[in-house]
């Protein structure tokens, strides 16, 4: 193995793990340095020159020519009579340069140079991914998918660093194939047998709040900032906005002319819905906000016990609510407050929808009673037990239960 075929060897790991160059030709004059300490037990006489995009490596050992019979370390010093072999004109006292081969190593040992090398390379990939990507934590990186596994998706960035995307921190709805192009959020950086593991999300608050910087050049500056977000991934989410300049409508610049800037974003989160809030002080004002769409009629707060009893005519109720109860759990959540939702009625012929139940009934149930024509409390209450049974395919058990808990609301009344 000649020097020109080592250093092409040595290259290839340059190229794959795209090591820059100083750092290469340190790493490989450290790998010739500890062959040289073998070989002659010290390397301090030694000039090493590396030229890797050539090919090329030198080894130039220095000695001082002593008279014959006077050498003492033949590693520093060598002999008149050898020296002039090398060239003629040398003179006692002067300093003999001589190259040597890199096949004087012998192959075993370039070979152990050559895993030694490849040792250290890959350290130093893996310091340098740790490094790059402990950076960048909470940024938005794109990749394209390698590989799906079940619990979570491989995926390489730019630089063929390999990224994972758990199960876990995908939206529901999420779907990729591989070849596709993925943007999460860093959420964090760890180990996993001694090699970087860099998790990457879809559902962390922060790739909401990271793509709506993007959007939106207004928080990117610094003129809104965001105060809280809430989610539920794919489902629904409520973002709080403050402005510090009075000038700027926080809620209007993040949603966009006709809803310019969300809409990209709520394609890319599979059609979450993205609720705006403008941000206040004001609890009662910011609890109002949280449960839009809803219109609320009045709101008795309890500031010690952080609950929030909130009155609302019948038709607003399940809006308040919201599909699955996702609505006020979200408002929950973003105000800090425990929120009951309470009709505002003296109405005893009121009715109410069925939807309402979905925290307590299954939405496949409702679904069925629905499709009998059923869209409310009273109307599924004015059916008989057996009715129900016959047009349904549910079971007298599951009925009977239903009727129950529609029964205990209007006693609760």
């Amino acid at each position: 193995m000649n020097s020109v075929e080592l250093i092409e060897s040595f290259s290839e790991f340059k190229d794959f793990k795209n090591i820059d160059r100083p750092t290469m030709m340190r790493v490989l004059e450290d790998v010739f340095k500890t062959l040289l300490r073998k070989k002659y037990g010290s390397d301090e006489n030694f000039d090493i020159i590396v030229n890797t995009d050539k090919g090329d490596l030198e080894i130039y050992r220095k000695r001082e020519v002593v008279p014959d019979g006077e050498v003492v370390d033949p590693n520093k010093e060598i002999a008149y009579s050898e020296a002039i072999k090398i060239e003629p004109d040398y003179e006692v006292g002067e300093e003999v340069y001589e190259e040597l081969e890199v096949i004087e190593f012998g192959r075993r040992a370039i070979l152990a140079a050559r895993q030694t090398l490849k040792s250290k390379i890959m350290e130093l990939e893996k310091d340098e991914v740790m490094k790059k990507y402990s950076d960048r934590i909470g940024e938005i990186v794109s990749g394209e998918v390698y590989q799906i596994w079940k619990r979570e998706i491989l995926i390489l960035d730019d630089e063929g660093n390999e990224l994972i995307l758990p199960k876990s921190e995908q939206i529901p709805s999420d779907y990729f194939k591989k070849g596709d192009t993925v943007r999460a959020v860093v959420k964090k950086v760890d180990t996993r047998n001694n090699n970087p593991l860099i998790i990457l999300s879809r559902t962390d608050n922060a790739f909401l709040a990271k793509l709506l910087e993007l959007e939106v050049p207004e928080i990117f500056d610094g003129l809104i900032t965001i105060k809280k977000i809430v989610r539920e991934p794919g489902e629904r989410a409520k973002v709080a906005v403050e402005s510090y300049d009075d000038r700027i409508d926080p809620v209007g610049a993040c949603v966009g002319m006709k809803g310019s800037r969300i809409h990209g974003i709520v394609r890319e989160l599979k059609n979450e819905n993205i609720d705006i809030i403008n941000y206040t002080t004001n609890t009662q004002l910011f609890i109002s906000r949280a449960l839009n769409p809803a219109k609320i009629s009045r709101m008795e707060l309890d500031e010690e016990n952080k609950t929030a009893a909130v009155y609302l005519q019948p038709d607003q109720v399940s809006l308040a609510i919201g599909k699955g109860g996702l609505n006020i759990k979200l408002a929950s959540r973003l105000t800090g407050y425990e929120i009951d939702v309470f009709r505002d009625t003296d109405d005893e012929e009121y009715d109410i929808d069925l939807d309402e139940f979905a925290d307590e009934i299954d939405n496949w149930i409702i679904d069925e009673l629905k499709a009998i024509g059923c869209d409310t409390a009273k109307s599924v209450l004015d059916l008989d037990k057996d009715e129900l049974v016959r047009r349904t395919d549910l079971e007298e058990e599951t009925v009977n239960e239903i009727v129950k808990i529609l029964k205990e609301e209007f006693e609760e009344e």
